[in-house]
């Protein structure tokens, strides 16, 4: 797989900056696209730019995948990670992602992974209010 182009839409910088708050959260380039994983291991997120300016991430929802299917965008994540929550979120240049929703579907997704202990002691962070 080619490295995906860098990310330019603020909203894909906002939520990287967000997942690098999550502790012991490393970001990774395993098939040239960030993967965002805890303690190095497991994975919550994945994202990539396209040339144009647009983003895809996916994340593990084993909770909301149903209601996070029905955004525009949303599709089942492919290589057979659907089958464990995993949704894919595809906005091109011009779009204006649910950031408060992707803010607090990157909460749910970092904590299907994360050790029970590390969750338990980490409050979520307060989504930003969308205009």
């Amino acid at each position: 797989m080619s490295a995906s182009a860098p990310l330019k839409h603020a909203d894909a910088k906002a939520l990287r900056k967000a997942a690098l708050r999550y502790p012991e959260t490393v970001e990774d380039f395993p098939w040239g696209h960030s993967a965002f994983k805890v303690a190095g291991k497991k994975a919550f997120l994945f994202m990539g730019g396209d040339e144009a300016g647009g983003f895809s991430c996916s994340m593990k929802l084993p909770f909301r995948n149903a209601e996070a299917l029905k955004l525009k965008g949303a599709e089942p994540t492919g290589y057979g990670m659907a089958k464990s929550g995993w949704v894919t979120f595809n906005f091109g240049a011009k779009s204006k992602p649910p950031m408060t929703k992707l803010i607090d579907y990157l909460d749910e997704s970092w904590r299907a992974v994360a050790p029970k202990k590390l969750s338990a002691s980490f409050e979520p962070p307060r989504p930003r209010r969308s205009s």
